[in-house]
């Protein structure tokens, strides 16, 4: 993986890896370049063995402000095959996220509107402060959140979906864990200290496990019963008599950590 990214401040510490989205004089507002610096290194990071999770953070105490107005506003330059060659990689940065074999795990402060509100809805856990703002401003803005529309109805539901995406309001930390956007919110100075027992609640999960439960998420929310009956029944026959899941039991047995947790 390189090591710098114009848009992004990647920090290394197996079994972890802090991406913080870096463009703090426009309130880490995304920007192209900041979503082909996504998919760089995530796709980089999925291939390493010695990181289980990611966490996404903003610069400065925002997450996410949305998209680049400056960019947005300079499209109608650029040819219709153009916008969308170029609309076609934010899609390509959420699903490369959403479907990362990393657990993923967002911490909101500030703003995560729009474009920055998409990315939290693609994360596997996300905690907020209790003081940040999210929304969908779009249709305040004589836009629509189009690209990031899937992943925010999976999230929160088509009835809450409608509200938030038709009156664009915004709310704070509270009012996204009731609507199932993040996972937890916090007072502000809880959010590292949470952050640190998250971490630690990752380390004894078994890592090849994770994986397979992440690829096996996906598969049974797009399929019916019936079309994954035999591939659930195969993955824990095939899982069950692996070096990992012999360690486990037998580490649960003798009441100690498993190696992986150590």
């Amino acid at each position: 993986m390189q090591p710098d990214f114009a848009t992004l401040k990647v920090n290394l510490e197996p079994p972890f890896a802090q991406i913080t989205l870096n463009r703090p004089e426009v309130r880490n507002a995304m920007s192209h370049r900041m979503v082909e610096d996504l998919i760089t290194v995530f796709g980089a990071l999925r291939e390493r063995d010695d990181i289980r999770a990611v966490v996404l953070r903003g610069a400065d105490g925002t997450f996410c402000a949305g998209g680049d107005f400056a960019e947005l506003r300079a499209a109608v330059d650029m040819s219709a095959a153009e916008q969308v060659a170029r609309t076609a990689r934010l899609d390509t940065m959420l699903r490369t996220i959403n479907q990362a074999p990393l657990i993923t795990i967002a911490v909101i402060e500030g703003a995560a509107l729009g474009g920055g509100f998409g990315l939290v809805c693609v994360t596997d856990v996300a905690i907020a402060s209790t003081e940040a703002r999210l929304g969908l401003p779009e249709v305040r803005l004589g836009l629509v959140p189009a690209v990031i529309s899937p992943y925010v109805i999976r999230r929160v539901g088509l009835s809450r979906a409608r509200q938030l995406m038709l009156t664009g309001s915004r709310f704070d930390g509270v009012a996204a864990r009731d609507y199932g956007i993040v996972h937890e919110a916090l007072p502000p100075d809880g959010l590292d200290l949470r952050l640190e027992g998250l971490k630690e609640e990752i380390r004894h999960c078994a890592p090849d496990a994770v994986r397979e439960c992440k690829k096996m998420i996906f598969d049974v929310a797009e399929k019916t019963l019936d079309e994954t009956r035999e591939s659930r029944a195969e993955l824990l026959n095939r899982l069950r008599v692996g070096d990992e899941a012999q360690e486990g039991m037998l580490a649960f047995m003798q009441r100690r950590p498993a190696r992986w947790a150590e």
